[in-house]
């Protein structure tokens, strides 16, 4: 492979700002079944430091971060924010930062019943995927928050695989 970033490995965490930080913990662990890794105090400046380096408003206040982390995925980062300019709602999958974080599960059935039982809402019902995706399946989900996410399995692989020298990992795949 040439080019690209140099020395990169693969994604380290991913940052969600959450409204209350106390019921995003108890959702990602005690539903979801993260592990708490641990936690960071509040951050503020008196300059433009939020702004030049966050891009939020200069005297915003980061009250404090917690990571977690799910199965042997990356780390979660959990913001709870105080915007001195206000918060947005959560954006949709179609606005632009839109986004969902995908969960993969063996069982996606055992999986979605699960969240049912915790009274999570599930969004439609699960999608065989087709073409270079077909061998998988998907079901999104909400948090009580409103944030997105998607559980997806393919235990014998995608169809993209058979022919592939890049493969991601699965039961039916392991890592090399």
């Amino acid at each position: 492979m040439s080019g690209g970033l140099p020395g990169m490995r693969g994604i380290d965490h991913i940052g969600v700002t959450v409204p209350d930080l106390d019921e995003a913990e108890r959702f990602f662990v005690d539903v979801l079944g993260a592990q708490y890794i641990y936690t960071l105090g509040a951050k503020q400046a008196d300059d433009d430091w939020m702004a030049t380096t966050l891009g939020v408003h200069p005297r915003t206040v980061i009250r404090e971060i917690r990571f977690l982390r799910l199965g042997n995925g990356s780390n979660l980062e959990l913001f709870k924010y105080d915007a001195a300019d206000g918060q947005a709602p959560e954006p949709r999958n179609s606005d632009i930062g839109g986004h969902h974080l995908a969960i993969y599960v063996d069982d996606l059935d055992a999986a979605a019943e699960y969240l049912r039982t915790h009274n999570v809402e599930i969004m439609g019902e699960a999608v065989a995927s087709k073409g270079a995706s077909e061998g998988q399946r998907w079901l999104y989900f909400r948090s009580p928050w409103g944030m997105q996410f998607e559980l997806v399995s393919f235990p014998h692989g995608k169809a993209y695989e058979r022919d592939a020298t890049v493969r991601l990992w699965h039961p039916g795949n392991p890592a090399e």
